[in-house]
């Protein structure tokens, strides 16, 4: 399986740099193919640009400014996103990932008779999400609802493509994780993705 790997974190030394690593490691040593789009290194510009806005709902979205990371989103059929959890929401530049490539005619087509959208990505059949809080689980899940996992899963995947193998694997309480735990955490990751 062809997987696009992104990383949404700004310390090349960081407990998500090391996440990737593990699962992309662990995907290649089964076969896959994974092309690591770490968003930071690649100076990725989270900003929506003032010709990506103007055409949004015009008939031809212009895409050009993002077309090189467009096109390693179409050539995928897996996504693993990799990112840290600040404020029970994604990093801005991984927010920014989602505004600038998942685009009209490229994640989805606006339905003419209004509200809703169709999918496009039907090229993706895997969705995982590997990532991290500060937060203890009980805070994510019973206070909070689990916010990331809802936008993700309801909101993107299921809005870009359907029949998807969704996924998030998560390490709460990070801010206090012993390295025992963030080893085992590794361990984790590395068994679950084995099984892609």
């Amino acid at each position: 399986m062809r997987i696009l790997m992104v990383l949404a974190h700004p310390l090349e030394d960081s407990f998500a740099a090391s996440v990737a690593r593990a699962a992309k490691e662990t995907l290649e040593g089964h076969g896959h193919s994974v092309d690591l789009l770490d968003l930071y290194r690649e100076g990725f510009d989270p900003r929506l640009t003032a010709a990506e806005r103007d055409s949004y709902f015009a008939e031809h979205y212009d895409a050009s400014d993002a077309a090189g990371w467009i096109e390693r989103l179409q050539a995928a059929e897996g996504l693993v996103l990799v990112f840290p959890q600040w404020w029970f929401n994604f990093p801005a530049i991984l927010k920014g990932f989602f505004d600038r490539v998942f685009a009209p005619g490229v994640a989805f087509e606006h339905d003419q008779a209004g509200g809703r959208i169709i999918p496009r990505l039907t090229n993706i059949r895997l969705f995982w999400a590997l990532t991290m809080t500060g937060s203890p689980w009980w805070v994510v899940h019973l206070y909070m609802g689990n916010p990331v996992r809802r936008l993700l899963k309801r909101g993107i995947a299921a809005f870009c493509s359907k029949r998807l193998d969704f996924r998030m694997i998560s390490l709460h309480d990070m801010d206090r994780a012993t390295d025992a735990k963030r080893k085992r955490h590794l361990e984790r990751v590395r068994a679950l993705v084995s099984r892609i």
